[in-house]
């Protein structure tokens, strides 16, 4: 039976209740955080567990963050599931109260916190190697894009569109450029250099993307952290998604619908680019410490 964590008290997932009075349900008054494991070993937690400490920080979220607390948690979970290789998450709401935007002075229960483990063994090496198609789209989401929200309905918009037009995933621009994808960071490599948007209130700051640009660093890559217009994204020479889950994903062509017209092209060669390999092949070496 797959166990839960509920506000630190271990129950099966049968038996895992929240009230439909809170926040989280009503307003997407939370946050939350995903953790992959390999071989059993979590990778980059502190990295993740800052950044989740950060987001309840940044909504005023009154919770109680005890680190020791929580690795102890995530690691009892690991070893109950026999799973090899997955992803913890962990989720943070406001609390349980009657229904009002305002939460200042309102009688709340406190911060309502669950955590869970999902099995994940395989790595996606074949996307890896074979890469993606993007849809290009505007921006629709809030400019607190920092915060890892619960509040996730402008990307679920994008990503299903992409999904509809046989694209893996949605790349957001904002008033002409290029911020990071509906579930990723986006990078773009021209002439030798490697760009992505910087870490402002515009993108989430993945800490794989942390771990890229650390790993450029290593590899003699040219990082420039700097926003960059769509014309650039297109005539990149190679481009790749990253996150958590999905790793590092070449993107090998785009579509952008222009005045109800759909345009599908090709990015570089269409294949994967010799600098998007190499920094797969080193975040293969870092995973595997």
């Amino acid at each position: 039976m797959e166990k839960i964590f509920i506000n630190h008290k271990l129950v099966d997932l049968k038996d895992a209740k929240v009230s439909i009075l809170d926040r989280g349900y009503s307003f997407g008054d939370g946050v939350y955080e995903v953790i992959r494991f390999y071989d059993g070993v979590l990778f980059r937690l502190e990295e993740h567990l800052e950044r989740f400490k950060r987001s309840v920080q940044e909504l005023d979220i009154d919770f109680e963050f005890d680190m020791e607390l929580l690795k102890s948690e995530i690691d009892f979970l690991i070893k109950k599931s026999d799973y090899n290789s997955g992803y913890i998450y962990a989720q943070i709401s406001r609390g349980v109260g009657k229904r009002d935007h305002v939460y200042v002075d309102k009688e709340l229960s406190e911060p309502q916190y669950i955590m869970y483990v999902v099995q994940e063994e395989e790595r996606p090496l074949k996307v890896m190697e074979n890469g993606i198609k993007v849809l290009l789209t505007e921006e629709v989401r809030w400019a607190r894009c920092d915060i890892k929200s619960l509040n996730l309905l402008g990307s679920v918009i994008a990503k299903n569109e992409a999904y509809r037009r046989g694209a893996k995933e949605a790349v957001f621009h904002r008033n002409g450029y290029i911020t990071e994808g509906s579930a990723t960071n986006v990078f773009v490599v021209k002439d030798g250099v490697l760009y992505t948007h910087p870490a402002n209130n515009f993108i989430l700051n993945g800490i794989t993307r942390l771990t890229i640009i650390e790993i450029a660093k290593e590899l003699k890559i040219p990082v420039v952290e700097t926003p960059f217009i769509v014309e650039f994204f297109k005539e990149a020479d190679e481009a790749f998604t990253s996150a958590s889950v999905s790793e590092i994903s070449p993107i090998i062509e785009f579509e952008e619908v222009v005045e109800e017209s759909s345009i599908v092209r090709k990015l570089g060669k269409g294949t994967r680019g010799n600098i998007t390999k190499a920094i797969q092949d080193k975040y293969g070496e870092y995973i595997a410490k």
